[in-house]
Formats: C-alpha cells, sequence, structure tokens
C-alpha cells in the first residue's frame, strides 16, 4: 500500500507547488504551500521507511505474496456458491462494462508481473523474486475482483459460473507458480525445478486467456475466429471442386460477397468501440460474410486458366484469411481494453489490410467494363480509411504538425494532377491511363486523410484545456509489429514451397525485427525505476538475441544445402525464437509501460471541427466524383454526368483549400503565444510603474497582514514554477508543437502573481537598495521571458525550422540566468532571517529524486563551528548545505542505477535518502538557532545533528566504495604496476653500469621456464581483465588483482633471469629488461583503458581503446617471449633486440601522435639537450650496421630506444607549453613523427643489413642517417622557435656568468631587505651611548651590502657590453680563453654574494650580542677582498674607458668605503670595550701571585692560537690560488 501511495502522492505534491503561486488569497495560498512541504517530507520518511521494510522484510515477502493468492482462492470458492445459489449480487457502482474493462486492463498487468516473477526466481534473486510475488498478488485481488463484478452482472448463470471457474483457475495455478518459483530460490540451478516452473507458467497463461475469453462477447468473437479457421481449411485441399456457375455468375457473386465483407469490417470497427452485444452480432456477421466471401473465390479459383493462377488465387484468399482473423483480434483486445495504447489505431489497420487484400484479389480475378474495378477499388479504400476521422483522440501517424502541412500540401498537388488526368482520360478513353490516375488519386486521398486525421489530433492535444498524453516507456505497437513480422518470417522458412531467396528474405526479416527488439529493451531497461523490469528487460532481450544467433545458424545450413533434415532443424530454432518474442510481448504489454493517451476538452473538439468538416466533405465529395467517374469511362458521351462530375471536382477542391487553411489557421500554440506576451507585457507594464515608485520613496504595496515571509515564499514558488518550464518550452519551441501551448500558457500564469510578490516584498523592505534590486531583477527576468515567447513563437514547434533554433537556445539561457540570479538573492535574504522553510523542501525534493559527500562533509563541519563562533553565517552554510545535498541525490541516483550487484545500489539509494533526513533536521535546527542564537539547548542539538550527518555522509561513501570496487582495484593496480616500472627502470641503471651480478652460480636456464610460465598466466589474465570490463565490479576487481600479482612474479622471474647472466654481458641484461619493462607499460595501459570502458556499451570508444590496449598488451608478451627464447643465442639476440626496440619505438609514437595532452611541460633547452642523443644513437646504429656484430646490434637497441623514447616526451612536452603558439607547436610534433620514423626506417635497414649483408644495402645506411639528421635539425630550429629571439645556449659561458651575475645580486639584494629589518637588541641596563655603535654597524652593514648590490649589477653590465663589443661572444672564438674568463667573473661574483651574506649574519649576531666584533670586521674585509677579484676579473676584457668600466670602478669604490667604514666602526667598539674592562687586583699576596700566573698563561695560549690561524689562512690562500683563474694569478702576483 505504501509503495501505491508514493506515486500519486509525489504527484499531488507537484502539482500542488505548481498551484500555490497562481492562488489569489495569501492565506489559502500559504496554507496549501506549507501542507505541501509536510507532504513532500512525510512521503521522504514513507519512502524510506518502505525501502527498509522492504530489506527486513524480503524473505517473507514470497509467503505473503502466496498467503495473499490463498485468501483470493477463498473469496472466489465463496463467489462460486453464492452463485450457485443466485445470491451473488454487485457491489456499488460495478457495472458489466466497468468489471469487463477491469478484467482485461487488470489480465495484462498479471501476465507483465508473473513474467517478471519467472525472470527473477530464474536467476536466484530472493529480493526482487518477493517484490515481483507482491506485485502478482496485487493484481491478481485486482483480477478477482473484476471476475467477481463480471459474475454478478451476467443474467445467464453459466456464464457467471464459467467466469468464477476460470478466474479460480488463474489463482490456483499463479499459487502454484509462486510456490514453484520459491523452491526455485532455494535450489537455485535446478534445472528440474526451472522446467516445473515454465510449465505451470504456460499453464497460468492459458487460464488466463481462458478467462479473459469468457467475457460477455469474447465468446463470440471467439466463435467467428474459430469459422474463419474452418472455413479457410477449404484452400487446403489439393484439388478444387468443379464450378457450379458461370465465369459472369461468379465473377459477380465474388463483387457482391467482397463488398458485403467490406462493409462488415467497418462494422466490427464500429461495434468494437461499442456494447458487447453490438460486437458479439458484428462479428457474427462478419464471419457470415467472410465464409461467402471464400466459396465465392474459390469458385472464382476453378475459372482460372492456369495452375499458377489458381495458386495465385488461393495465396490471396489465405491472405484476406489471416487478415480477417487479424482485425477480429485487434477487435476483441480493443473491446477487452479501450484505454489500451494506440488499440483503435491497430484496429483501423486492421481493418485497412482487410480492404487492401480483398481489392488485390477482386483486381486478379474479375473482367469488368474498363476502369470499374479500379473505382471500386479507391471507393473501398476510401471507406476504410473514413474511420480515421470518426474521433480523433489518438495520433493516426508519428507525423509532426508541420509534416501534416506537407503532407496535405504534397498530396493536395498529386491529387489536383490525378482529377485532372480522369477527366482526360474519360474524353479520350484511354482506360489504362484512367486506372493509373484512379488508384494515385486513390492514395493521395488516403493520404490528406491521415494527415488530416493527425493534424487534427494535435490541435486538438495542444489546446490549454486538454490534457496532453505521455509516452510510455515502450511502444505497444513496435513490439506488436515485430512479433507479427517474425512470425510471419518463421512460417515462410518452414514452409516447404519457400525459394532459397524467400528464406534469405525471412532471415532479413527475423534479424531486423529482433535487433529492433533488443534495442527497445536496452532503451527501456535504462529508463525505467523499477529494477525488476530492468533485469526483466536485459534478459528478454539476452533471450531474444541468443534464439536468434541460434535460428541464424540454421538458416546458414539452409542456405547450403534445402534438405528436409536442415529445413527440420531450422523449424525447431523457429520454436524457442518464437516463445521468447511472444513473452516479450506479454510483459511490455502491462499497464506500468504503457503511454498514457490524451484527453482532448470540449475548446480542442471545437478547435478540430473545422479541420475534421473539411476533410468529411472531401472524403465525400472525392466518393461521388470516382463513381461518376466510373460511369463516365463507360459512357464518356453524357453530357448531364459531365456537368456533374465538374461540381464535384469544384467541390473536393475547395473542401481541400478549407482544410489546408483550417489547418494552418489553427497552429498549435501561435494564439497561447500572442496571449501570453500580451500578458507579460503588462506585467512589465506593471513592474515599471512600481520601480518609478520606489525612486520616489512612494511605493505602495500589498495589505499590511500579508508577512514579509509569506510574500518571500510566494516569490520564491513563481521564480522556482518559471525555472521548471524554461527547458520544456526550449524543448516544445524546438520540435513538440502539440506542447507549446500549454508550457507558454502555463509560464503566463506565474507573472501576475510574481510581479504582485515581488512589489509586495519590495514595499516592506526599508532598504531603497535592495528594493530597486528585488524590482530590477523582477523586470530582468520578466523581459527575458518575454524574448522566450517570440523566439518560441517564431520556432512554433518546427523541428525543420533550424535557424530559429540557436535564438531560442539563447533566449532560454537568459531566463536561466535570470532565474538563477533572483534565487540567490531570495536565498540569501531567506538565510538571513532564519527561514528554512524552502531549504527543508529543496532536501526533500532532492530525496524524491534519488560524489559530492566530501563537499557536503566540510559544510557540516563549518556549521559545527559556527554554531558556536557566527551562528549569524548559519543561513549561508545552510543553504550551501541545501545545494551540496541536492547534487549529491543526483549523483547517487545515477551511482545506484548503475552500481552491481543491485544490492549495492539499493543501499547507495537508502543511505543517500537517510542523509537527506539528517540534512533536513540539521537545517531546521540551524534556522532555530538563527532566530535564538543565545540558546545553549538549540546549540547542543545543532552539533548532535551535524555529527549525526557526518556519520551518514560516511555510510554513504562507504557504499559507493562498495559499488565500486573493481574502478579502486584498477587504480591500485595501475599505482602497484607504475612502482614495478620504476623499479625496472633501477635495475635496468644498475645493469647498464654493469653491476647487476648473480648470488650464486644460477644459470639463465633455470629461470626460462618460470618466464614462459608467467607470461603465459600473464595472457590469461590479459583476457580476463578485457572481459571484466563488460562483467561485474567483482570480476573486474578480481582481473585487475590477479594482473598485477601476476606481472610482479613475471618482473621477479625475469630480473632473477637477467642477474644470472652476469654482468659481463650488461647490455643483454638491459635487452631482457626492456623486454619486461615493455610488458608492464603495457599492462598499465591496459589497465586504466578496462578503467575507462567499465559498465560502457559495446560502441562507445572507450570500448576501441580497449581492444587496442589488449591488442599492445598481447604483442609485447610475445616479444618477451621471443627475447627469453633468443637470448642464450649468441647469432640472434642482437637481431631480436633490435625487433623488439623498433616495436617499442612504433609503441611510443602511437602514444605521442595522440591527442593526450602531458601532465607537464618542459623547456625547449632540454628538447635540445634530448635531441643530442638522437645524433650519437644514429651514429652507433651505422657502426653496428657496417660491422654487424650482435653487440653492438644489441648496445644500439638499447641506446636507440632510450633516445627516442627521451626525445618523443621532451618534444611533446615543449611543445604544450602554453606560450608556444599553434603553429610551432604543429612543426615540432610533425618534425618529432618525422624523426621517429625516419630513425624506425634506419633501424630496420640496420635488421636488413644484419640478415642479408651487401655493399648497396650498407649504402642506404647512410641514406638513412642523413634523414634522420636532417630531422635533428629541424627539430632544433623549431626549439630555437619556441624561445623566439630570446634563445641562447644554455651551455655558453657567457650566458651562465651573466646568470650566475644576476642571482649573485638578488642574494645581495635579499640579503640587504634583511639588514633593513634589524633592529638594535634592548640593553636596559645599559647607557644610552652604547646605541650608537650598534646603529654605526647597521648602516654599515646595509651600506655595504646596497654597494655590493649595485657593484654585481654593474659587472653584469659590463659582460653584456663585452658581448656587444665582441670580445666575448655568444659563439665562442677561443672558447679556452673565454672560458676561463667567464669562470674567473662567476667565481668573483659568487664571493662577493658569500662574503655579503656572512657579512650580513656577523652584523645580524653583533647587534644581538651572539658574536664578537672581530667576526664583523674580518667579514666586512673579506668583502672589499671579493669586492677587489670581481674588479680584476672584469678589467681582463673591458676597455679601461668604456662607461660600464667606470660605473664598476665607482661600484667598487663604494664597497670599499663602505667596508673601511664598518671595520673602523668596529674596531673602535673594540677598543672601546677594552677601555672599559676593569681589571679588580687582589690584595692578598699570594692570591695576587695566582691572578698574575693565570694572565700570562691565558696571554701564551692567545698567542700560540694566533700563529695556528696565521698558519691555517696561509693554508686556506694557497689552496684557494691554485683554482683562481689566469686573469685572477696574474693581477695578484
Amino acid at each position: 500500500s505504501n509503495d501505491i501511495f508514493l506515486q500519486p502522492g509525489s504527484k499531488m505534491v507537484t502539482s500542488a507547488k505548481s498551484t500555490v503561486p497562481t492562488v489569489t488569497d495569501q492565506a489559502a495560498a500559504m496554507q496549501l504551500g506549507q501542507c505541501a512541504k509536510n507532504l513532500a517530507t512525510c512521503l521522504a520518511e514513507l519512502r524510506t521507511a518502505t525501502q527498509k521494510a522492504h530489506e527486513a522484510c524480503g524473505p517473507l515477502e514470497i509467503d505473503s505474496a502466496l498467503s495473499a493468492v490463498q485468501t483470493l482462492r477463498s473469496e472466489l470458492q465463496d463467489a462460486r456458491m453464492a452463485a450457485h445459489d443466485g445470491q451473488l449480487k454487485p457491489l456499488p457502482g460495478e457495472s458489466l462494462e466497468k468489471c469487463s474493462q477491469d478484467l482485461g486492463s487488470t489480465s495484462k498487468a498479471v501476465g507483465s508481473s508473473m513474467a517478471q516473477l519467472l525472470t527473477c526466481a530464474a536467476q536466484g534473486n530472493e529480493h526482487y523474486t518477493g517484490v515481483a510475488a507482491r506485485e502478482t498478488a496485487q493484481a491478481l485481488r485486482t483480477l478477482a475482483q473484476a471476475a467477481r463484478g463480471v459474475a454478478a452482472n451476467t443474467k445467464e448463470p453459466q456464464s457467471a459460473a464459467a467466469m468464477l471457474d476460470s478466474a479460480q483457475y488463474v489463482i490456483q495455478g499463479s499459487a502454484m507458480l509462486i510456490h514453484e518459483a520459491h523452491q526455485a530460490l532455494v535450489s537455485p540451478g535446478d534445472a528440474e525445478s526451472q522446467q516445473r516452473l515454465a510449465q505451470v507458467a504456460k499453464a497460468v497463461s492459458h487460464s488466463l486467456n481462458n478467462c479473459v475469453n469468457c467475457l460477455p462477447g469474447q465468446k463470440d468473437v471467439d466463435m467467428a475466429l474459430r469459422s474463419i479457421g474452418e472455413a479457410s481449411k477449404k484452400l487446403l485441399v489439393d484439388t478444387l471442386h468443379p464450378c457450379s456457375k458461370s465465369f459472369q455468375d461468379a465473377q459477380s457473386e465474388l463483387n457482391h460477397t467482397a463488398a458485403e465483407l467490406n462493409h462488415s469490417a467497418g462494422d466490427v470497427v464500429h461495434s468494437s468501440r461499442g456494447t458487447s452485444s453490438q460486437l458479439a452480432v458484428a462479428s457474427g456477421k462478419f464471419s457470415e460474410d467472410f465464409d461467402e466471401f471464400l466459396d465465392a473465390g474459390v469458385e472464382m479459383a476453378g475459372h482460372t486458366q492456369s495452375q499458377e493462377d489458381q495458386i495465385t488465387v488461393i495465396g490471396n484468399l489465405k491472405n484476406i484469411s489471416m487478415a480477417s482473423s487479424k482485425l477480429l483480434l485487434a477487435a476483441k483486445s480493443l473491446s477487452v481494453d479501450p484505454g489500451a495504447a494506440n488499440a483503435k489505431n491497430l484496429l483501423a489497420a486492421a481493418a485497412r489490410a482487410v480492404t487492401e487484400s480483398i481489392n488485390q484479389l477482386i483486381t486478379l480475378c474479375t473482367q469488368q467494363a474498363p476502369g470499374q474495378k479500379e473505382c471500386d477499388n479507391a471507393l473501398r479504400e476510401l471507406e476504410a480509411v473514413r474511420g480515421l476521422l470518426d474521433n480523433p483522440s489518438e495520433p493516426v501517424s508519428e507525423l509532426s504538425y508541420f509534416d501534416c502541412i506537407e503532407s496535405v500540401m504534397e498530396n493536395s498537388k498529386v491529387l489536383g494532377e490525378s482529377m485532372a488526368g480522369i477527366s482526360q482520360h474519360c474524353k479520350t478513353g484511354n482506360v489504362p491511363a484512367f486506372g493509373d490516375c484512379v488508384g494515385v488519386a486513390s492514395k493521395a486521398l488516403c493520404g490528406l486523410t491521415e494527415a488530416a486525421g493527425q493534424a487534427s489530433y494535435l490541435v486538438g492535444v495542444s489546446d490549454p484545456n486538454s490534457q496532453s498524453g505521455q509516452e510510455g516507456l515502450v511502444d505497444p505497437i513496435q513490439f506488436a509489429r515485430a512479433n507479427q513480422a517474425i512470425q510471419m518470417a518463421c512460417q515462410n522458412l518452414v514452409d516447404p514451397a519457400s525459394s532459397p531467396s524467400q528464406v534469405l528474405s525471412a532471415a532479413t526479416i527475423v534479424a531486423k525485427h529482433t535487433s529492433a527488439l533488443c534495442n527497445a529493451c536496452r532503451l527501456a531497461s535504462s529508463k525505467t525505476s523499477s529494477p525488476v523490469a530492468r533485469r526483466h528487460f536485459v534478459q528478454s532481450a539476452k533471450e531474444v538475441a541468443n534464439t536468434t544467433a541460434n535460428l541464424v545458424k540454421t538458416i546458414k545450413a539452409l542456405d547450403g544445402d534445402f534438405s528436409e533434415e536442415n529445413r527440420n532443424r531450422c523449424h525447431v530454432a523457429t520454436t524457442p525464437l518464437i516463445e521468447a518474442v511472444e513473452n516479450l510481448s506479454t510483459f511490455s504489454s502491462s499497464p506500468e509501460f504503457a503511454s498514457i493517451p490524451a484527453q482532448i476538452s470540449n475548446e480542442g473538439s471545437a478547435a478540430q471541427e473545422p479541420i475534421m468538416r473539411s476533410a468529411c466533405s472531401m472524403l465525400d465529395s472525392s466518393t461521388l466524383l470516382l463513381e461518376t467517374a466510373r460511369s463516365l469511362i463507360i459512357n464518356p458521351k453524357d453530357p448531364p454526368t459531365w456537368s456533374i462530375l465538374a461540381g464535384h471536382s469544384r467541390t473536393v477542391s475547395d473542401s481541400i483549400k478549407s482544410l489546408i487553411t483550417s489547418i494552418r489557421d489553427k497552429a498549435p500554440g501561435q494564439r497561447e503565444c500572442d496571449f501570453s506576451i500580451d500578458n507579460i507585457n503588462k506585467c512589465i507594464r506593471d513592474i515599471e510603474q512600481a520601480s518609478l515608485a520606489a525612486v520616489g520613496q512612494s511605493l505602495q504595496g500589498c495589505r499590511d497582514d500579508i508577512s514579509l515571509e509569506a510574500l518571500q515564499e510566494q516569490l520564491t514558488s513563481s521564480v522556482q514554477e518559471i525555472g521548471h518550464l524554461i527547458d520544456p518550452i526550449n524543448t516544445a519551441a524546438r520540435g513538440e508543437a502539440a506542447q507549446l501551448g500549454h508550457k507558454v500558457t502555463q509560464l503566463a500564469s506565474y507573472f501576475e502573481p510574481l510581479i504582485v510578490a515581488s512589489v509586495g516584498l519590495a514595499s516592506k523592505i526599508v532598504d531603497q537598495q535592495q528594493q530597486m534590486n528585488i524590482l530590477d531583477q523582477t523586470k530582468t527576468l520578466s523581459e527575458s521571458a518575454l524574448q522566450m515567447l517570440y523566439a518560441a513563437k517564431e520556432g512554433g514547434g518546427n523541428p525543420k525550422a533550424a535557424h530559429t533554433h540557436d535564438a531560442i537556445s539563447e533566449a532560454a539561457q537568459l531566463m536561466k540566468e535570470a532565474v538563477d540570479d533572483i534565487m540567490v538573492t531570495l536565498n540569501e535574504a531567506a538565510s538571513e532571517g532564519g527561514m528554512v522553510g524552502g531549504m527543508v523542501e529543496a532536501i526533500a525534493e532532492a530525496m524524491g529524486r534519488v560524489s559530492g559527500a566530501g563537499v557536503l562533509y566540510s559544510r557540516v563541519c563549518s556549521t559545527m563551528t559556527k554554531s558556536v563562533t557566527c551562528p549569524e553565517e548559519l543561513g549561508g552554510l545552510a543553504s550551501q548545505v541545501t545545494v551540496d545535498y541536492s547534487q549529491l541525490a543526483h549523483q547517487g541516483c545515477l551511482a545506484a542505477a548503475t552500481a552491481e550487484p543491485e544490492e549495492v545500489g539499493f543501499q547507495i539509494k537508502t543511505r543517500v535518502q537517510e542523509l537527506g533526513h539528517g540534512c533536513i533536521y540539521l537545517v531546521q535546527k540551524a534556522g532555530a538557532l538563527q532566530m535564538s542564537p543565545t540558546d545553549s539547548f538549540s546549540k547542543r542539538e545543532l552539533i548532535e545533528c551535524a555529527r549525526a550527518v557526518t556519520e551518514k555522509i560516511a555510510m554513504v561513501l562507504s557504499a559507493l566504495q562498495a559499488g565500486n570496487k573493481g574502478t579502486q582495484a584498477c587504480i591500485t593496480a595501475a599505482s602497484a604496476v607504475s612502482g614495478i616500472i620504476a623499479d625496472l627502470d633501477t635495475t635496468i641503471m644498475f645493469a647498464s653500469a654493469g653491476t647487476l651480478n648473480p648470488e650464486n652460480e644460477e644459470t639463465f636456464a633455470d629461470h626460462r621456464e618460470s618466464i614462459l610460465k608467467t607470461a603465459k598466466a600473464l595472457v590469461e589474465d590479459t583476457k580476463l581483465l578485457v572481459s571484466g570490463a563488460a562483467s561485474s565490479q567483482d570480476r573486474l576487481a578480481q582481473a585487475a588483482q590477479s594482473s598485477v600479482k601476476t606481472i610482479t612474479m613475471l618482473t621477479d622471474v625475469v630480473k632473477l633471469g637477467a642477474t644470472s647472466m652476469g654482468s659481463d654481458d650488461p647490455e643483454t641484461q638491459v635487452v631482457l629488461i626492456n623486454a619486461v619493462r615493455d610488458v608492464a607499460k603495457a599492462l598499465a595501459e591496459l589497465i586504466s583503458a578496462t578503467k575507462c570502458a567499465s559498465g560502457k556499451p559495446a560502441d562507445d570508444p572507450s570500448m576501441y581503446q580497449l581492444k587496442s590496449a589488449a591488442k599492445v598488451m598481447v604483442t609485447n608478451v610475445t616479444s618477451l617471449l621471443k627475447t627469453v627464447k633468443a637470448v642464450e643465442d649468441e647469432a640472434t639476440r642482437g637481431t631480436r633486440a633490435l625487433e623488439a626496440t623498433i616495436e617499442c619505438i612504433k609503441q611510443e609514437l602511437t602514444v605521442f601522435q595522440s591527442k593526450d595532452v602531458p601532465e607537464k611541460s618542459t623547456t625547449p633547452e632540454e628538447f635540445i639537450r634530448m635531441t643530442k642523443g638522437i645524433t650519437t644513437a644514429t651514429a652507433k646504429a651505422v657502426a653496428a650496421g657496417n660491422s654487424a656484430q650482435q653487440e653492438h646490434v644489441i648496445a644500439t637497441a638499447n641506446l636507440s630506444r632510450k633516445a627516442i623514447s627521451d626525445m618523443l616526451t621532451t618534444c611533446k612536452q615543449a611543445a604544450c607549453h602554453p606560450e608556444v603558439s599553434e603553429e610551432v607547436r604543429n612543426k615540432a610534433l610533425r618534425y618529432g613523427s618525422e624523426c621517429t620514423t625516419g630513425y624506425i626506417d634506419l633501424l630496420e635497414q640496420v635488421l636488413l643489413v644484419i640478415q642479408k649483408p651487401t655493399a648497396h644495402q650498407r649504402q642506404q645506411l647512410a641514406v638513412h642517417s642523413k634523414c634522420v639528421a636532417g630531422c635533428v635539425t629541424e627539430l632544433i630550429q623549431t626549439a630555437e622557435a619556441m624561445k623566439g629571439s630570446e634563445w641562447v645556449d644554455p651551455e655558453d659561458p657567457t650566458v651562465i656568468a651573466e646568470t650566475e651575475l644576476l642571482g649573485a645580486a638578488a642574494s645581495i639584494e635579499a640579503a640587504a631587505k634583511k639588514l633593513e629589518q634589524l633592529k638594535p637588541r634592548a640593553k636596559p641596563k645599559q647607557a644610552d651611548e652604547t646605541l650608537d655603535f650598534e646603529e654605526q654597524i647597521l648602516e654599515a652593514a646595509k651600506s655595504i651590502a646596497a654597494a655590493t648590490s649595485a657593484l654585481v649589477k654593474s659587472a653584469s653590465a659590463a659582460q653584456r657590453e663585452l658581448v656587444a663589443q665582441g670580445k666575448v661572444g655568444s659563439i665562442l672564438a677561443n672558447a679556452v680563453d673565454d672560458g676561463q674568463w667567464s669562470q674567473g667573473l662567476i667565481s668573483a661574483a659568487r664571493m662577493v654574494a658569500a662574503a655579503t651574506s656572512n657579512l650580513c649574519e656577523a652584523a645580524n649576531a653583533s647587534v644581538q650580542g651572539h658574536a664578537s666584533e672581530e667576526k664583523l670586521i674580518s667579514s666586512a674585509k673579506q668583502v672589499a677582498a671579493s669586492t677587489a677579484q670581481l674588479l680584476v676579473a672584469c678589467k681582463v676584457k673591458a676597455q679601461p674607458d668604456s662607461e660600464a668600466m667606470r660605473r664598476l670602478q665607482a661600484a667598487g669604490n663604494a664597497v670599499k668605503r663602505a667596508s673601511d667604514n664598518l671595520v673602523k666602526a668596529a674596531q673602535k667598539a673594540a677598543f672601546d670595550k677594552a677601555d672599559d674592562h676593569s681589571v679588580v687586583v687582589k690584595t692578598k699576596f699570594v692570591g695576587g701571585i695566582a691572578q698574575i700566573i693565570a694572565a700570562q698563561e691565558e696571554m701564551l695560549r692567545k698567542e700560540r692560537e694566533l700563529e695556528d690561524a696565521r698558519k691555517k689562512l696561509a693554508q686556506i690562500r694557497q689552496q684557494q690560488y691554485k683554482f683562481l683563474p689566469t686573469e685572477l694569478r696574474e693581477d695578484q702576483s
């Protein structure tokens, strides 16, 4: 009951919310809005509680359903006894027609729920089997009540007893079915229990059909069907009875019975919409007329001249028999369930099929006067389509409104031409041309009628007072047509008379329709919210696909050999396919999936009348015209008849003109758009008047008794409803004309309450700026809506008016932005005032729709903090929590729909809804605390709610991880494989260095088998990994973990094998390790591709990437196996290494040419440095080709692999730098590809030389090497272009010198800034005069720092001047001398920077009292010495009188002066300190002697320390002198 209530309850909430803004009574509107919010919250709680109940009581649902069915059985037994005693009375409101319709529609629901029950039980899913059993019991209850009502309203006791008995058989069979389903769950996989389940299901289906056949009128239809079947047996005889009538009599009889049968078919169509007695009479009359027609047809077949003609006539009679049966079945179906989707259209189509088949037979058999049968056929066709105009409450076709207009225009043109042809050919007596024109006119009239009926339906539905229909989950017509086409194709397959071409045609039909059914099932499974229905659609699609595949195999065998055995096999294979399609059709016919037909209002019907009247007039006048033409073709000399024909022709033309005018005048949505535009223009004028009043501070709002909160809620609800309509209007204006009028009318209805609420809210706001803000945003919204309506009116719902679609989309986007702006303003105002009703409503709405959890967690933590510190900020946080939860609910719904297994999805949905309840309580408590910030109880409650929400967030995250097990395993596996690759790179480094030595005496042969075995196991893991992408998350996780385990084992055993080869042959070790590294790299790519492809459909691009990655993986494993086998063969291992390198480079090139952007970028300098490796590798490759020695080839292979890989990586990283232009980037990528391709050609040429060494082949090596060299040159030029004019050689000593100088200057400036921040230490116990010294030290140190900074900058300028003069160039003339000069300048600049840094530290320590003045003096002298060295280094090359040199000398002098000042200040401080020290002489003799001895001891120790320090200084200077450049040595000497 809870589940049944949830859906209508949700619809009620939606309707109430959309109605609130339009209620003029404010009190009623507030009450309605509050009730809607309360109901939404209660529904959310009920939904969660229901899911918990299902989860807890799942195993008991089957028992509960079985108990309910047993109760129904006893109730039907009581009704049976009451009917026997004549005491069975109908309940109030029960009538025969109502109960019959209920029984017919419920029978489909019972069949569908039983199909779900079978599927779930077969799959062993206990939870969903219980759900299906419960739904079956509910449907059976409705069926039992309907059966009782039919029996109670039936006057015949036997019929009543038969109805109750058949219903009881259904109940009994259903009880057995539920019991067998329970047993199948107890023993899953038991073939016997599955077989019993299928048998019971067939019995129940048969009982259900019998129950429906017991309805009044159904028996008569069944009798008519049996009568047609019996009569059709006459067509199966081998020889026909001799003719008893003449040809003319037989022909006349055939025409008469054909007319009667066609008329009876029309009666059946009309009576199926009436009472059951009318259907009974019409079906009986139809069967009688069919019997007479069949006799006349058989008689006519006897008059045929040849055996082939006779077979053709009999075939046409069989077609008429089949069409007649389908007509009665369609009439029976409509009478049982008149509300079934498209049932009326199916019936009309069946009647037209009967007419067409009759016309074919008449055309074949009769020999009438010229033009007579063509006119008769046309008249019958017009009579058949007339039913489309009777009651156009259902769509006639899939044509849109604008398609209908085009169809009417085209067919009217064709009709006009054919009518002129009829008149012309009557005059000339051209009978064949006359017949052709009549046929064309008939087809055009049928097309006009169909288009008029569809246009009339669309006009009626588009009226705002009408209720538009809703599209169902599946299209029952598609399933019914597919079922019928597949059955007919299967009959043709097993027909012994079928030719090979007919068999192939039938096979094509089967494949086409089964493919369409599978696609329809896939779409339905993705759209349905019921997990049971989703599983059933998927399972049904699998069954149809599998049975089709089996049938196709037998058809192929039959096509190769048309033997009886192959035909029998084909016949056997068709049976399961037909059963699977029928089961799918039965399941899809459930009312749950059916579309809801439209309900056309009285106003809509009035709008239809002009179209219907014109169409009926067209048909009537056309019928009269054809009858007149039929007589004229026989007697063209009758003038009165010609005048009659002209009159009818004018009437047809006038009616078609009237039809076109009526359709165009009634264009859907245009009238409503005009009305809505006028309404919104009025609203804009009102808001402009309010804005002017607000500027003049004379704004008059609503009544004083309406609160600010009520106005704010009214405005919010109006804006929300307007926002909800933007996308529907956008869609309708682009291609759904029938919906346009509804949506624009609904939109316009919200603007009047929007303006009232906006003006009222502004009038109650004191701040004028806020007033104008509200009014301006409301006006903006109104103007954007007006623009949207103009664009929608222009588009009109015409999908072919593409030129209007951009304007519609732009207007929709502007309107959304306007809605967002005003909603932000309203939410901020609501949160500031503590009004949380809208937030609670938004959370409840999001719960109903059911990863963003981390964001929500941070909001909740902030809420806990703000509750104590800043309660006024809680409103904004609560609003953010609401937004975050809405996003979480949307993502959670998607995650639950895609999670595997489905139990995990159910858990995700449940926990997200539980989190929603917690968020509602949290927001409510936040609002309460905001209203009373000092309430400690509210604070405590808010903190408790926040903690509960954080716990529920953790539960949501846990559920999401459980449903994402496979993806998580892939991420972990990819990380592990990356570690393995890094370990292999390290091993390659050790092997290249010749340090990979074995620990014992083992050989490579000891490890070969292990490597081969593990590699093969990895191939199997690769297959599992690829298949895991299309299977469950559990299988994917297992495959990923297994692949990582295997690759770890493989790398370990390969490393052991490489180690066992010894360090004497490091290149071979590297070849082997490179081979397994390629495998690991391919596995990493495969795992990444698998992760991306997991859960995607087979045609997704990620699946193609997965297949490509799997191929690379298999290729690399194969390469490893070949390398392992060739590694001990000295004659081939070089060749094998080269082959592996070529394959590796090709794979690297594929990655390089992909569109993936690298994670980081690099400099052009690094790119150029990597190109040098290509040059070296090219030279080695040519040398290896010329020598043809295996060890040279192996070394070349290893070097080539690394050089090309590094070049490609840095090339792409440098090219994808954001500052590189598009042109340069494309050039770099192109030349990188060309260089790699050329190098591959070179390696392949080396391989060819090794295998077939000839002089010509060796000459080709030089050609390929020149090609590579040319590409490298292009790459270097491209790299230069990347840097533009600022490009320099990174190894140029001059550049290095300038860089170091600038760096030294920066260091000195940083030290100076540090000194700026230093302050003298506080000395409260000393005299004030001592502060002067410390200030002097700081000032002197700052002066030195500033002077050295200027000095280094001047040196840099001098160095640039030397470059400009050519004495030192970028391209060195004397590399040794200039290099020495640059090194001297660099070292001098570094010394200046280091000395200045030491000076700053010494000054800082001295001021703080942590260092002596001596250290400060030493640091200052070192600055002066290093400055002198810098000046010497610059003087070596510079002109003495240059401006830069003068600046440099001046800067050096400034440094010297500053250093001298600092030394003087420090020495003075030291001297003053010495004077301040007073010595206290002891008065006693012994103590005085001891004091003298201690002083002498200290003096001697100091002298010894001084001598040691002098020696140490001399040694340091001697060592440094060795490393000084030549210029500095000479100068100092």
